[in-house]
């Protein structure tokens, strides 16, 4: 069984920071690409962000390029998403995700996180 759980959601206004975490249990943590999605009402999960278990290697999505950052952890079990310079449009759910590719693909990712919500005002 394989748990993740994120934290750290909330309102902010827009220019603003919040930093989220996912703890990982039950299976070794290294082994896996970590990465983070977002969904809001109506619409598909998409795609935000993901680290390697090899070299920390990192994408973002182009919307996010330049004021998230993404950093893991493997002793701690916990990878983070630092969003700064937030805007309304980064308004949502926010879900963790682990998978055994390293890629920008939901279906790719077999454990999720129950997701934390984000809220920017404008």
């Amino acid at each position: 069984q394989v748990e993740l759980v994120e934290s750290g959601g909330g309102l902010v206004q827009a220019g603003g920071s919040l930093r989220l975490s996912c703890v990982v249990s039950g299976r070794t943590f290294s082994d896996y690409a970590m990465a983070w999605f977002r969904q809001t009402p109506g619409k598909e999960r998409e795609f935000v962000a993901s680290i390697s278990w090899i070299k920390e290697n990192t994408i973002f999505a182009d919307s996010v390029k330049g004021r998230f950052t993404m950093s893991r952890d493997d002793t701690a079990n916990t990878v983070w998403l630092q969003m700064n310079d937030l805007k309304a449009e980064d308004t949502g759910d926010y879900f963790c995700a682990a998978g055994r590719r390293f890629s920008r693909q939901v279906t790719d990712y077999r454990f999720w996180g129950q997701g934390t919500q984000v809220t920017v005002s404008s």
